[in-house]
C-alpha cells in the first residue's frame, strides 16, 4: 500500500473544499486498485458530491439545519455550538473509498471528493490518501 498525507487549509468558516485534483495526482499512473481517503480529525468529514452548481452550499445549509450552532450540545469547548462539529462525522463520515482504473479515479461525471469542515476553530486539516493496488 502507498500512502501520503496532504495539508488542506479550510479557513475559519464552514466549508466544502474540493480535493479531487489532489486525489487524482496521487493515483495518476498507479494502475488498477482502490483509493482510500481518510480525515484524521474528530470534526471533519468527506463527501462525494457535485460542486460548483450550489450543491456544496446546499450541503452546508442542510448541516446547519440538522446541526445548529446553539447551546444544545453537551460538548462545549471552543466556539459557541462547537459540539455540533463533533457530531458531523456521524453524518458525513471521515473516509471514502473509490475505485481506480488505469491510474484514474472512477468517479461519475459530476462527482468530486470534498472535505467537509464546519469547525472554524481548526483552519488546517490533514487528509490521508492510501492506494491499494488491485
Amino acid at each position: 500500500m502507498r500512502t501520503e498525507v496532504i495539508t488542506v487549509q479550510t479557513g475559519s468558516r464552514p466549508t466544502v473544499r474540493d480535493i479531487t485534483a489532489e486525489a487524482e495526482r496521487f493515483v495518476s499512473g498507479a494502475g488498477d486498485g482502490v483509493l482510500h481517503v481518510f480525515v484524521p480529525h474528530a470534526t471533519a468529514g468527506l463527501a462525494v458530491i457535485e460542486t460548483g452548481a450550489g450543491s456544496d452550499d446546499d450541503l452546508l445549509r442542510a448541516l446547519d439545519d440538522l446541526l445548529p450552532t446553539d447551546d444544545r450540545w453537551r460538548h462545549r469547548h471552543g466556539s459557541p455550538g462547537h459540539g455540533r462539529d463533533h457530531v458531523l462525522p456521524g453524518l458525513v463520515p471521515p473516509y471514502a473509498t473509490l475505485p481506480v482504473i488505469d491510474g484514474r479515479l472512477a468517479l461519475g461525471t459530476w462527482q468530486s471528493i470534498c472535505l467537509v469542515d464546519t469547525n472554524g476553530d481548526n483552519p488546517t486539516r490533514k487528509v490521508r490518501f492510501s492506494f491499494l493496488p488491485g
